[in-house]
Protein backbone atom coordinates (compact mmCIF):
# COMPACT_ATOMS: atom_id res chain seq x y z
CA UNK A 1 0.00 0.00 0.00
CA UNK A 2 2.24 2.37 1.07
CA UNK A 3 4.77 1.59 -2.38
CA UNK A 4 3.02 4.48 -3.54
CA UNK A 5 4.59 7.33 -3.90
CA UNK A 6 1.14 8.98 -5.09
CA UNK A 7 -0.53 7.74 -1.55
CA UNK A 8 2.31 8.90 0.58
CA UNK A 9 2.81 12.04 -1.30
CA UNK A 10 -1.40 12.68 -0.26
CA UNK A 11 -0.59 11.51 3.48
CA UNK A 12 2.24 14.10 3.75
CA UNK A 13 0.16 16.76 2.29
CA UNK A 14 -2.76 16.13 4.28
CA UNK A 15 -0.56 16.22 7.69
CA UNK A 16 0.96 19.34 6.21
CA UNK A 17 -2.22 21.24 5.37
CA UNK A 18 -3.73 19.99 9.03
CA UNK A 19 -0.56 21.37 10.84
CA UNK A 20 -0.44 24.77 8.83
CA UNK A 21 -4.62 24.75 9.96
CA UNK A 22 -4.02 24.28 13.78
CA UNK A 23 -1.18 26.88 13.98
CA UNK A 24 -2.85 29.36 12.01
CA UNK A 25 -4.69 30.73 14.90
CA UNK A 26 -1.52 31.45 17.12
CA UNK A 27 0.78 32.84 14.08
CA UNK A 28 -2.75 35.40 13.31
CA UNK A 29 -4.70 35.69 17.19
CA UNK A 30 -6.98 38.31 14.88
CA UNK A 31 -8.31 36.12 12.14
CA UNK A 32 -11.61 37.88 10.20
CA UNK A 33 -15.02 37.37 11.66
CA UNK A 34 -16.01 35.55 8.94
CA UNK A 35 -13.79 32.27 8.93
CA UNK A 36 -12.80 32.62 12.67
CA UNK A 37 -15.80 30.26 13.30
CA UNK A 38 -13.69 27.96 11.29
CA UNK A 39 -10.92 27.49 13.34
CA UNK A 40 -10.33 25.86 16.26
CA UNK A 41 -9.54 27.92 19.91
CA UNK A 42 -6.46 25.85 20.42
CA UNK A 43 -3.70 27.80 20.46
CA UNK A 44 -0.04 27.71 21.57
CA UNK A 45 -0.05 29.70 24.92
CA UNK A 46 3.51 31.67 26.28
CA UNK A 47 5.01 30.90 29.50
CA UNK A 48 5.52 32.90 32.01
CA UNK A 49 9.05 33.64 30.61
CA UNK A 50 8.33 34.76 27.39
CA UNK A 51 4.68 36.34 28.32
CA UNK A 52 5.84 38.03 31.40
CA UNK A 53 3.58 36.82 34.65
CA UNK A 54 4.12 36.45 38.58
CA UNK A 55 6.13 33.54 40.50
CA UNK A 56 5.03 32.70 43.43
CA UNK A 57 6.29 30.06 46.43
CA UNK A 58 3.72 29.63 49.41
CA UNK A 59 4.18 27.96 52.44
CA UNK A 60 1.13 26.68 54.09
CA UNK A 61 0.85 26.72 58.07
CA UNK A 62 -0.25 23.42 58.16
CA UNK A 63 0.24 23.74 62.01
CA UNK A 64 -2.21 26.47 62.61
CA UNK A 65 -4.77 24.13 60.67
CA UNK A 66 -3.88 21.40 63.05
CA UNK A 67 -5.05 23.77 66.08
CA UNK A 68 -8.19 24.32 64.80
CA UNK A 69 -8.70 20.24 64.16
CA UNK A 70 -7.85 19.77 68.03
CA UNK A 71 -9.55 22.36 69.07
CA UNK A 72 -12.54 20.93 67.56
CA UNK A 73 -11.76 17.39 68.92
CA UNK A 74 -11.59 18.69 71.97
CA UNK A 75 -14.74 20.11 72.09
CA UNK A 76 -16.84 16.56 70.34
CA UNK A 77 -14.51 14.94 73.14
CA UNK A 78 -15.78 16.93 75.79
CA UNK A 79 -19.66 16.15 74.17
CA UNK A 80 -18.41 12.29 74.13
CA UNK A 81 -17.72 11.86 77.72
CA UNK A 82 -20.88 13.93 79.08
CA UNK A 83 -22.88 11.69 76.62
CA UNK A 84 -21.26 8.65 77.97
CA UNK A 85 -21.33 10.01 81.67
CA UNK A 86 -17.96 9.85 82.41
CA UNK A 87 -16.93 11.91 85.18
CA UNK A 88 -14.26 14.61 84.14
CA UNK A 89 -12.65 17.85 85.59
CA UNK A 90 -11.86 19.70 82.53
CA UNK A 91 -10.77 19.00 78.69
CA UNK A 92 -8.67 21.64 76.68
CA UNK A 93 -6.39 22.01 74.34
CA UNK A 94 -2.65 22.69 75.22
CA UNK A 95 0.44 24.74 72.95
CA UNK A 96 1.70 21.30 71.90
CA UNK A 97 -1.61 20.38 69.91
CA UNK A 98 -2.29 17.89 72.43
CA UNK A 99 -5.39 17.51 74.60
CA UNK A 100 -5.27 17.84 78.31
CA UNK A 101 -8.17 15.90 80.55
CA UNK A 102 -8.58 16.21 84.23
CA UNK A 103 -10.13 12.84 85.45
CA UNK A 104 -11.50 12.99 89.37
CA UNK A 105 -10.22 9.75 90.00
CA UNK A 106 -7.87 6.42 88.01
CA UNK A 107 -11.65 4.56 87.61
CA UNK A 108 -12.63 7.29 85.03
CA UNK A 109 -9.80 6.44 83.28
CA UNK A 110 -11.17 2.99 82.13
CA UNK A 111 -13.95 4.34 81.02
CA UNK A 112 -12.09 7.10 78.76
CA UNK A 113 -9.82 4.21 76.85
CA UNK A 114 -13.18 2.63 76.20
CA UNK A 115 -14.68 6.14 74.44
CA UNK A 116 -11.59 6.77 72.78
CA UNK A 117 -11.54 3.14 71.17
CA UNK A 118 -15.14 3.10 69.93
CA UNK A 119 -15.22 6.60 68.62
CA UNK A 120 -11.86 8.52 68.64
CA UNK A 121 -9.42 5.72 67.54
CA UNK A 122 -7.00 9.30 65.94
CA UNK A 123 -6.23 9.46 69.51
CA UNK A 124 -3.81 7.78 71.90
CA UNK A 125 -2.52 8.61 75.72
CA UNK A 126 0.62 9.91 75.55
CA UNK A 127 1.65 10.54 79.26
CA UNK A 128 -1.04 10.00 82.76
CA UNK A 129 0.39 11.89 85.84
CA UNK A 130 -1.62 11.94 89.16
CA UNK A 131 -2.11 15.27 90.35
CA UNK A 132 -3.49 15.68 94.33
CA UNK A 133 -5.86 12.77 93.87
CA UNK A 134 -6.62 13.20 90.53
CA UNK A 135 -5.11 11.65 87.24
CA UNK A 136 -4.30 13.94 84.33
CA UNK A 137 -4.09 12.48 81.04
CA UNK A 138 -2.25 14.00 77.90
CA UNK A 139 -3.94 12.76 74.42
CA UNK A 140 -2.64 13.49 71.56
CA UNK A 141 -3.10 12.65 67.65
CA UNK A 142 -1.28 9.33 66.20
CA UNK A 143 2.03 9.93 63.71
CA UNK A 144 -0.04 8.95 60.68
CA UNK A 145 -2.63 10.06 61.37
CA UNK A 146 -1.13 13.91 61.88
CA UNK A 147 1.17 12.94 58.29
CA UNK A 148 -2.11 12.07 56.62
CA UNK A 149 -3.70 15.88 57.66
CA UNK A 150 -0.55 17.62 56.74
CA UNK A 151 -0.96 16.37 53.37
CA UNK A 152 -4.67 16.47 53.64
CA UNK A 153 -4.83 20.44 54.33
CA UNK A 154 -1.55 20.72 51.79
CA UNK A 155 -3.73 19.09 48.75
CA UNK A 156 -7.00 21.17 50.25
CA UNK A 157 -5.38 24.38 49.84
CA UNK A 158 -3.83 23.58 46.33
CA UNK A 159 -7.39 22.69 44.74
CA UNK A 160 -8.50 26.29 46.64
CA UNK A 161 -6.09 28.40 45.65
CA UNK A 162 -6.46 26.39 41.73
CA UNK A 163 -10.40 27.11 42.10
CA UNK A 164 -9.52 30.60 43.06
CA UNK A 165 -7.04 31.19 40.09
CA UNK A 166 -9.67 29.56 37.46
CA UNK A 167 -12.25 31.74 38.52
CA UNK A 168 -9.99 35.48 38.45
CA UNK A 169 -9.14 34.26 34.78
CA UNK A 170 -5.51 33.19 34.10
CA UNK A 171 -4.56 31.44 31.04
CA UNK A 172 -2.36 28.23 31.33
CA UNK A 173 -1.26 28.91 35.57
CA UNK A 174 0.85 26.09 37.20
CA UNK A 175 -0.10 25.48 40.45
CA UNK A 176 2.35 22.43 41.95
CA UNK A 177 3.26 20.99 45.15
CA UNK A 178 6.10 21.45 46.75
CA UNK A 179 7.66 19.49 49.58
CA UNK A 180 5.28 18.85 52.81
CA UNK A 181 3.98 22.41 52.76
CA UNK A 182 4.74 24.40 49.37
CA UNK A 183 3.26 25.52 46.58
CA UNK A 184 4.63 26.79 44.14
CA UNK A 185 2.35 29.32 41.61
CA UNK A 186 3.08 30.75 37.95
CA UNK A 187 0.60 33.17 36.97
CA UNK A 188 1.75 34.31 33.04
CA UNK A 189 0.55 37.18 31.81
CA UNK A 190 -1.46 38.61 35.04
CA UNK A 191 -1.96 42.09 35.00
CA UNK A 192 -2.37 43.12 38.25
CA UNK A 193 0.28 41.00 40.70
CA UNK A 194 -1.29 42.98 44.36
CA UNK A 195 -5.17 41.89 43.27
CA UNK A 196 -3.54 38.62 42.41
CA UNK A 197 -1.88 38.11 45.80
CA UNK A 198 -4.59 39.37 47.59
CA UNK A 199 -6.61 37.13 45.78
CA UNK A 200 -4.93 33.76 46.53
CA UNK A 201 -3.90 34.21 49.92
CA UNK A 202 -6.98 35.23 51.77
CA UNK A 203 -7.86 32.63 54.29
CA UNK A 204 -11.64 33.36 53.39
CA UNK A 205 -13.05 32.19 56.87
CA UNK A 206 -16.48 33.02 56.62
CA UNK A 207 -18.35 33.44 59.87
CA UNK A 208 -21.41 34.58 61.58
CA UNK A 209 -21.56 35.26 64.94
CA UNK A 210 -24.29 37.33 67.60
CA UNK A 211 -23.27 40.90 68.29
CA UNK A 212 -23.15 41.06 72.51
CA UNK A 213 -25.48 43.63 73.45
CA UNK A 214 -25.85 42.37 77.04
CA UNK A 215 -22.38 43.73 78.13
CA UNK A 216 -20.83 47.44 77.66
CA UNK A 217 -18.59 47.79 74.82
CA UNK A 218 -17.07 50.39 76.57
CA UNK A 219 -16.04 48.50 79.22
CA UNK A 220 -14.76 45.49 76.95
CA UNK A 221 -12.28 48.33 75.38
CA UNK A 222 -10.95 48.58 78.87
CA UNK A 223 -10.05 45.48 79.17
CA UNK A 224 -13.36 44.00 81.21
CA UNK A 225 -14.27 41.41 78.31
CA UNK A 226 -16.83 39.24 79.58
CA UNK A 227 -16.62 35.45 79.49
CA UNK A 228 -17.69 34.08 76.35
CA UNK A 229 -17.72 36.87 74.02
CA UNK A 230 -14.58 38.28 72.06
CA UNK A 231 -13.46 41.94 71.03
CA UNK A 232 -13.17 42.29 66.84
CA UNK A 233 -12.71 44.73 64.44
CA UNK A 234 -14.79 45.70 62.02
CA UNK A 235 -13.38 45.62 58.11
CA UNK A 236 -12.28 49.21 56.80
CA UNK A 237 -14.43 51.12 54.97
CA UNK A 238 -14.07 50.34 50.83
CA UNK A 239 -11.50 47.64 51.79
CA UNK A 240 -8.15 47.53 52.60
CA UNK A 241 -7.35 50.33 50.05
CA UNK A 242 -9.24 53.02 51.80
CA UNK A 243 -7.07 53.78 54.58
CA UNK A 244 -7.39 56.94 57.65
CA UNK A 245 -10.21 56.02 58.94
CA UNK A 246 -9.84 54.22 62.60
CA UNK A 247 -11.56 50.65 62.65
CA UNK A 248 -15.18 50.01 64.24
CA UNK A 249 -14.98 47.63 67.12
CA UNK A 250 -17.41 45.18 67.87
CA UNK A 251 -17.99 43.08 70.94
CA UNK A 252 -19.56 39.53 69.78
CA UNK A 253 -20.67 36.16 71.43
CA UNK A 254 -17.34 33.52 71.29
CA UNK A 255 -20.05 30.77 69.63
CA UNK A 256 -19.64 30.61 65.67
CA UNK A 257 -23.53 30.13 64.75
CA UNK A 258 -22.66 29.75 60.99
CA UNK A 259 -19.34 29.10 58.82
CA UNK A 260 -18.69 29.14 54.64
CA UNK A 261 -18.35 25.43 54.47
CA UNK A 262 -22.48 25.79 54.56
CA UNK A 263 -21.94 28.29 51.24
CA UNK A 264 -23.17 27.10 47.86
CA UNK A 265 -22.93 29.75 45.92
CA UNK A 266 -21.67 33.30 46.23
CA UNK A 267 -22.67 36.73 43.85
CA UNK A 268 -22.17 40.09 42.78
CA UNK A 269 -24.93 42.48 42.99
CA UNK A 270 -26.13 45.91 42.60
CA UNK A 271 -28.12 47.26 45.28
CA UNK A 272 -31.41 49.20 43.78
CA UNK A 273 -31.10 52.31 46.95
CA UNK A 274 -27.64 53.27 46.59
CA UNK A 275 -26.58 51.36 43.36
CA UNK A 276 -23.30 49.91 45.25
CA UNK A 277 -22.19 46.80 45.25
CA UNK A 278 -22.65 44.14 47.39
CA UNK A 279 -22.02 39.77 47.39
CA UNK A 280 -25.08 37.89 47.52
CA UNK A 281 -24.66 34.86 49.46
CA UNK A 282 -26.91 31.41 49.07
CA UNK A 283 -26.99 28.67 51.48
CA UNK A 284 -26.67 24.42 50.77
CA UNK A 285 -29.78 22.79 52.07
CA UNK A 286 -28.59 21.93 55.58
CA UNK A 287 -27.26 25.74 56.36
CA UNK A 288 -30.32 27.10 54.65
CA UNK A 289 -31.91 25.29 57.62
CA UNK A 290 -29.71 26.39 60.04
CA UNK A 291 -30.04 30.04 58.70
CA UNK A 292 -32.99 29.65 59.20
CA UNK A 293 -32.80 28.31 62.81
CA UNK A 294 -30.66 30.90 63.69
CA UNK A 295 -32.50 34.19 62.49
CA UNK A 296 -35.79 32.60 63.93
CA UNK A 297 -33.95 32.03 67.44
CA UNK A 298 -32.57 35.62 67.56
CA UNK A 299 -34.84 38.38 66.09
CA UNK A 300 -34.72 41.68 66.88
CA UNK A 301 -30.91 40.64 67.45
CA UNK A 302 -27.75 41.94 65.60
CA UNK A 303 -26.08 39.16 63.70
CA UNK A 304 -22.21 39.55 62.58
CA UNK A 305 -21.08 38.67 59.39
CA UNK A 306 -17.05 37.88 59.79
CA UNK A 307 -14.91 37.62 57.14
CA UNK A 308 -11.01 36.93 58.66
CA UNK A 309 -11.49 37.99 61.57
CA UNK A 310 -13.09 41.16 60.71
CA UNK A 311 -16.65 42.47 60.77
CA UNK A 312 -18.21 43.51 57.41
CA UNK A 313 -21.79 43.74 58.22
CA UNK A 314 -23.82 43.84 61.45
CA UNK A 315 -27.34 44.22 60.17
CA UNK A 316 -30.33 43.52 62.88
CA UNK A 317 -32.60 40.09 62.25
CA UNK A 318 -35.78 41.41 62.10
CA UNK A 319 -37.45 38.32 60.64
CA UNK A 320 -36.64 34.29 60.39
CA UNK A 321 -34.61 34.55 57.02
CA UNK A 322 -36.05 31.53 55.21
CA UNK A 323 -34.94 30.23 51.59
CA UNK A 324 -30.85 30.61 52.40
CA UNK A 325 -30.54 33.63 50.83
CA UNK A 326 -28.37 36.79 52.64
CA UNK A 327 -25.98 39.47 51.96
CA UNK A 328 -22.95 41.07 52.94
CA UNK A 329 -22.29 45.00 52.77
CA UNK A 330 -19.87 46.88 53.66
CA UNK A 331 -19.14 50.14 50.96
CA UNK A 332 -17.20 47.44 48.96
CA UNK A 333 -15.72 48.62 45.45
CA UNK A 334 -16.72 46.53 42.54
CA UNK A 335 -13.37 44.95 42.27
CA UNK A 336 -13.14 44.09 46.00
CA UNK A 337 -17.05 42.90 45.73
CA UNK A 338 -15.58 40.43 43.12
CA UNK A 339 -12.40 39.27 44.33
CA UNK A 340 -15.16 38.75 47.76
CA UNK A 341 -17.13 36.43 45.59
CA UNK A 342 -14.25 34.56 44.20
CA UNK A 343 -12.92 33.71 47.04
CA UNK A 344 -16.15 32.71 48.98
CA UNK A 345 -17.00 30.42 46.20
CA UNK A 346 -13.73 28.64 45.95
CA UNK A 347 -14.43 27.86 49.59
CA UNK A 348 -11.55 28.99 52.44
CA UNK A 349 -8.24 27.89 52.96
CA UNK A 350 -7.75 25.29 55.17
CA UNK A 351 -4.77 27.03 56.85
CA UNK A 352 -2.92 31.00 56.53
CA UNK A 353 -0.04 31.23 53.79
CA UNK A 354 2.56 32.87 53.74
CA UNK A 355 4.85 34.13 50.67
CA UNK A 356 8.30 32.92 50.76
CA UNK A 357 9.32 33.60 47.28
CA UNK A 358 7.96 35.98 44.84
CA UNK A 359 8.96 37.37 41.16
CA UNK A 360 7.38 39.24 38.49
CA UNK A 361 8.45 38.87 35.01
CA UNK A 362 7.80 42.00 32.88
CA UNK A 363 6.66 41.86 29.35
CA UNK A 364 9.21 43.80 27.85
CA UNK A 365 11.72 41.32 29.45
CA UNK A 366 9.08 38.24 28.20
CA UNK A 367 9.75 39.85 24.48
CA UNK A 368 13.54 39.84 24.76
CA UNK A 369 13.00 36.28 25.53
CA UNK A 370 11.07 35.70 22.20
CA UNK A 371 13.27 37.28 20.01
CA UNK A 372 16.55 36.05 21.09
CA UNK A 373 14.67 32.50 21.35
CA UNK A 374 13.95 32.82 17.51
CA UNK A 375 17.07 34.52 16.63
CA UNK A 376 18.81 31.70 17.87
CA UNK A 377 16.66 28.99 16.40
CA UNK A 378 17.29 30.65 13.58
CA UNK A 379 20.79 30.65 13.40
CA UNK A 380 20.91 27.55 14.05
CA UNK A 381 19.07 26.55 11.39
CA UNK A 382 21.05 28.57 9.11
CA UNK A 383 24.33 26.67 10.42
CA UNK A 384 22.89 22.99 9.91
CA UNK A 385 21.88 23.98 6.35
CA UNK A 386 25.01 25.61 5.60
CA UNK A 387 26.94 22.41 6.68
CA UNK A 388 24.50 19.70 5.54
CA UNK A 389 24.42 21.59 1.99
CA UNK A 390 27.78 21.70 1.62
CA UNK A 391 28.56 18.03 2.96
CA UNK A 392 25.64 16.21 1.36
CA UNK A 393 24.91 18.61 -1.54
CA UNK A 394 21.06 18.00 -2.99
CA UNK A 395 20.59 15.63 -0.96
CA UNK A 396 21.55 18.01 2.08
CA UNK A 397 18.78 20.38 0.32
CA UNK A 398 16.46 17.49 0.61
CA UNK A 399 17.14 17.41 4.59
CA UNK A 400 16.74 20.90 4.70
CA UNK A 401 13.72 20.66 3.81
CA UNK A 402 12.71 18.02 5.98
CA UNK A 403 13.91 20.35 8.58
CA UNK A 404 11.50 23.20 7.57
CA UNK A 405 8.90 21.19 7.19
CA UNK A 406 9.68 19.67 10.75
CA UNK A 407 9.01 23.22 12.41
CA UNK A 408 5.90 23.65 10.73
CA UNK A 409 4.71 20.14 12.00
CA UNK A 410 6.17 20.88 15.83
CA UNK A 411 4.29 24.60 16.22
CA UNK A 412 0.55 22.42 14.24
CA UNK A 413 0.86 19.56 17.00
CA UNK A 414 1.70 22.29 19.79
CA UNK A 415 -0.90 24.63 19.11
CA UNK A 416 -3.21 21.21 18.67
CA UNK A 417 -2.52 20.20 21.99
CA UNK A 418 -2.91 23.44 23.38
CA UNK A 419 0.46 23.40 24.86
CA UNK A 420 2.47 26.20 26.41
CA UNK A 421 5.83 27.03 25.00
CA UNK A 422 8.62 28.20 27.30
CA UNK A 423 11.96 29.74 27.16
CA UNK A 424 13.78 25.95 27.73
CA UNK A 425 10.64 24.83 25.08
CA UNK A 426 12.68 26.78 22.16
CA UNK A 427 15.80 24.80 23.36
CA UNK A 428 13.82 21.54 22.77
CA UNK A 429 12.74 23.00 19.90
CA UNK A 430 17.05 23.62 18.89
CA UNK A 431 17.35 20.12 20.17
CA UNK A 432 14.82 18.58 17.87
CA UNK A 433 16.50 19.92 14.96
CA UNK A 434 19.63 18.28 15.99
CA UNK A 435 18.02 15.36 16.07
CA UNK A 436 16.65 15.70 12.93
CA UNK A 437 19.44 16.03 11.03
CA UNK A 438 21.65 13.09 13.27
CA UNK A 439 19.01 10.70 11.57
CA UNK A 440 19.31 12.38 7.96
CA UNK A 441 23.08 12.04 8.45
CA UNK A 442 22.83 7.77 9.75
CA UNK A 443 20.74 7.60 6.22
CA UNK A 444 22.83 9.72 4.12
CA UNK A 445 25.76 7.47 5.39
CA UNK A 446 24.60 4.68 5.14
CA UNK A 447 23.92 5.36 1.70
CA UNK A 448 26.94 6.29 0.63
CA UNK A 449 28.35 3.41 1.83
CA UNK A 450 25.73 1.03 -0.56
CA UNK A 451 26.93 3.55 -3.41
CA UNK A 452 30.60 2.18 -2.42
CA UNK A 453 29.71 -1.03 -3.11
CA UNK A 454 28.64 -0.46 -6.89
CA UNK A 455 24.73 -0.62 -6.24
CA UNK A 456 22.45 1.43 -7.89
CA UNK A 457 21.13 4.62 -6.84
CA UNK A 458 17.50 3.02 -6.12
CA UNK A 459 19.09 0.07 -4.44
CA UNK A 460 21.79 2.27 -2.25
CA UNK A 461 18.38 4.92 -1.03
CA UNK A 462 16.67 1.40 0.05
CA UNK A 463 19.22 -0.20 1.49
CA UNK A 464 19.94 3.18 3.30
CA UNK A 465 16.78 3.65 4.96
CA UNK A 466 16.38 0.13 5.82
CA UNK A 467 19.69 -0.40 7.43
CA UNK A 468 19.73 3.09 9.01
CA UNK A 469 15.58 2.79 10.69
CA UNK A 470 16.71 0.75 13.42
CA UNK A 471 19.58 2.50 14.50
CA UNK A 472 17.42 5.88 14.24
CA UNK A 473 14.28 4.50 16.18
CA UNK A 474 16.52 3.20 19.07
CA UNK A 475 18.38 6.68 19.72
CA UNK A 476 14.43 8.56 19.48
CA UNK A 477 12.73 5.87 21.49
CA UNK A 478 15.41 6.20 24.44
CA UNK A 479 15.36 10.06 24.28
CA UNK A 480 11.70 9.80 23.95
CA UNK A 481 11.65 8.01 27.42
CA UNK A 482 13.85 10.66 29.48
CA UNK A 483 11.53 13.70 28.11
CA UNK A 484 8.32 11.65 29.21
CA UNK A 485 9.92 11.27 32.82
CA UNK A 486 11.12 14.90 32.30
CA UNK A 487 7.44 16.05 32.04
CA UNK A 488 5.89 13.62 34.59
CA UNK A 489 8.46 14.79 37.18
CA UNK A 490 9.43 17.98 36.33
CA UNK A 491 7.73 21.17 37.05
CA UNK A 492 7.08 24.36 34.77
CA UNK A 493 10.17 25.29 32.71
CA UNK A 494 11.32 21.41 32.83
CA UNK A 495 8.17 20.36 31.19
CA UNK A 496 8.01 22.75 28.88
CA UNK A 497 11.46 21.56 27.35
CA UNK A 498 9.77 17.66 27.71
CA UNK A 499 6.59 19.05 25.68
CA UNK A 500 8.70 20.25 22.79
CA UNK A 501 11.79 17.52 22.64
CA UNK A 502 8.53 14.97 22.74
CA UNK A 503 6.32 16.13 20.00
CA UNK A 504 10.10 17.12 18.11
CA UNK A 505 11.33 13.50 18.32
CA UNK A 506 7.68 12.27 16.78
CA UNK A 507 7.70 14.75 13.91
CA UNK A 508 11.05 14.34 13.39
CA UNK A 509 11.04 10.50 12.72
CA UNK A 510 8.16 11.51 10.28
CA UNK A 511 9.59 13.95 8.45
CA UNK A 512 13.29 12.09 8.54
CA UNK A 513 12.16 8.70 7.52
CA UNK A 514 8.76 9.17 5.59
CA UNK A 515 8.82 12.60 3.96
CA UNK A 516 12.35 12.64 2.64
CA UNK A 517 12.53 8.97 1.30
CA UNK A 518 9.57 10.33 -1.10
CA UNK A 519 11.36 12.64 -2.52
CA UNK A 520 14.55 10.24 -2.87
CA UNK A 521 11.46 7.19 -4.41
CA UNK A 522 10.44 9.86 -6.80
CA UNK A 523 13.87 10.92 -8.54
CA UNK A 524 15.30 7.22 -8.26
CA UNK A 525 12.38 5.26 -9.66
CA UNK A 526 10.66 7.76 -11.55
CA UNK A 527 13.17 10.04 -13.13
CA UNK A 528 15.65 6.61 -13.18
CA UNK A 529 18.55 9.26 -11.83
CA UNK A 530 21.62 7.01 -13.11
CA UNK A 531 24.05 9.45 -10.24
CA UNK A 532 23.25 10.49 -6.66
CA UNK A 533 24.07 13.67 -5.41
CA UNK A 534 25.27 12.60 -1.99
Amino acid sequence: MFQSIKLRTLIAAVITLAAVYFFLPTLYPSLPASVKPYFLKNRIHLGLDLQGGMHLVLEVDTEKAMEGTVERLANALKEGLMEKRIRFRSVERKADNSISIELPGKEAQADLEKLLSEQFPDLEIKSTEAVEGREKVTLKFREKRIADMKKTTLDQSLETIRNRVDQFGVTEPEIIPQGDDRILIQLPGIKDPKRAIDLIGKTALLEFKLVDEEHSLEDALRGNVPAGSILMKGAREGGEKTSGRRDTMYLLKERTLLTGQSLENAQVKISDRFGEPYVAIKFNPQGAKDFDRITGENVNKRLAIILDGAVYSAPVIKERISGGDAQITGSFTMEDAKDLAIVLRAGSLPAPVKILEQRTVGPSLGQDSIDKGILSTIIGMLLVFVFIVIYYRWSGVVACLALLLNLVLLLGAMALFDATLTLPGIAGIVLTVGMAVDANVLIFERTREELRTGKTPRAAVDAGYTKAFLTIFDSNVTTLIAAVFLFQFGSGPVKGFAVTLTIGLIVSMFTAIFVTRIIFDYFTWTRKIEKLSI
